[in-house]
């Protein structure tokens, strides 16, 4: 049965192995936001040999790229990525101390081993609910690659914000077990 845990961003290595598939949360700290072209710019940086421009340690990826707030906004509406849209990046990043992600659907088979390898669990946001988990985004904060517009490496400061872990760090799997009962009818 899951439970509802409040969690501190970044992750502690006893945090992250503490999340168990089906727990839902609700985080309060710094994650950070990136989507396809800044994983693709940070994976680029590492085969150049060159620093990152962000220091990944216990760090949570949020996939996201959200739209341009309005007056008085912190940030428009910001729904999760579909993950497996960094897939080919994510086994590298988690290397250099990724320690959870959010974002909305499937990993890979690397990319569940690699979580498993370095104890990094995957969560899931509702995906069509941008505009309501933008309230528990009280700060947002681009890092890197600021040319990249809603794509661009930033800092999230969240309070209380809703996920669900979906794929633990031992890799059990709520999207199967989930589905598993129905799929004896």
């Amino acid at each position: 049965m899951s439970v509802e845990k409040h969690i501190q961003a970044p992750f502690s290595p006893e945090t992250a192995a503490d999340l168990k598939a089906g727990d839902r949360v609700l985080i309060s700290g710094t994650i950070i936001a990136a989507r396809d072209a800044a994983h693709k710019r940070l994976v680029e940086t590492l085969d150049c040999g060159e620093e990152l421009p962000v220091n990944l340690e216990g760090q949570v990826v949020y996939y996201v790229g959200p739209s341009p707030a309005k007056p008085g906004q912190v940030i428009g509406a910001a729904g999760p990525t579909t993950s497996g849209r960094m897939d080919s990046y994510t086994p590298r990043l988690i290397k250099h101390g990724l320690r959870g992600m959010v974002g909305k659907g499937y990993r890979s088979d690397d990319v569940v081993e690699a979580m498993k390898e370095h104890g990094v669990p995957h969560l899931a946001a509702v995906g069509g609910a941008g505009a309501l988990i933008a309230r528990s985004i009280k700060n947002y904060t681009v890092l890197a690659y600021e040319e990249l517009g809603p794509e661009a490496v930033a800092a999230m400061e969240v309070e209380d914000f809703p996920a669900i872990v979906v794929i633990d760090a031992e890799g059990n799997n709520y999207y199967e077990e989930g589905q598993a009962p129905y799929r004896k009818l």
